[in-house]
């Protein structure tokens, strides 16, 4: 009977662990920022962007969901051209890039201190894959002011991608906006 006792603690004991370092890995929120209103034409919604709105209040994050060969995301439609609705160049390399490049920007977990600049990952959606360069960074720790071009943070779970990448998963582009994906760091 005790040896039974033990082997049930045990497997108790290995089970909370997994739980535990499960929960450890969640990411969750770090803190909330005051949204304010814009200047008038200081907010680009190229895109559909959003602009900040007065006293809403925005979640931020330092952090995002687990990579894996197969990382669960939300794609968002981006423009990295001079003008367009990123704001100032790519963090990466301080350069514009064109719509017709497959180009993105992956939110602060993912961009991970600037780890994934200049290297591809794969982006698998639409029953379709693509190849596309990171160069900047989907802030999810601030926002709402003009180095943001006045848009809310963004989530933890967020692949920003240029309109070449939405073309070569074949999305129509009346569907572009927010779909599931999911990603993975090229070899």
């Amino acid at each position: 009977m005790k040896q039974g006792g033990s082997s049930v603690f045990l497997i108790l004991l290995c089970v909370l662990y997994i739980f535990a370092s499960v929960e450890a890995q969640t990411c969750r929120p770090s803190g909330t920022i005051r949204g304010k209103t814009p200047p008038p034409g200081q907010c680009n919604t190229e895109n559909d962007s959003d602009c900040c709105k007065d006293g809403k209040l925005y979640t931020t994050y330092k952090c995002s969901p687990l990579v894996s060969a197969h990382t669960k995301a939300t794609l968002t439609l981006n423009s990295f051209q001079a003008g367009g609705d990123g704001g100032g160049p790519s963090e990466c390399d301080n350069q514009y890039h064109s719509d017709d490049d497959p180009v993105v920007a992956l939110s602060t977990g993912w961009f991970n201190d600037r780890k994934r600049c200049l290297k591809y990952i794969n982006i698998f959606g639409n029953g379709k894959s693509v190849r596309a360069k990171v160069v900047d960074e989907c802030d999810s720790t601030m926002g709402c002011d003009s180095d943001h071009d006045y848009q809310p943070p963004c989530p933890n779970n967020i692949v920003d991608a240029s309109k070449a990448v939405w073309k070569a998963l074949g999305v129509p582009e009346n569907n572009w906006g927010g779909m599931n994906i999911y990603w993975s760091d090229t070899d």
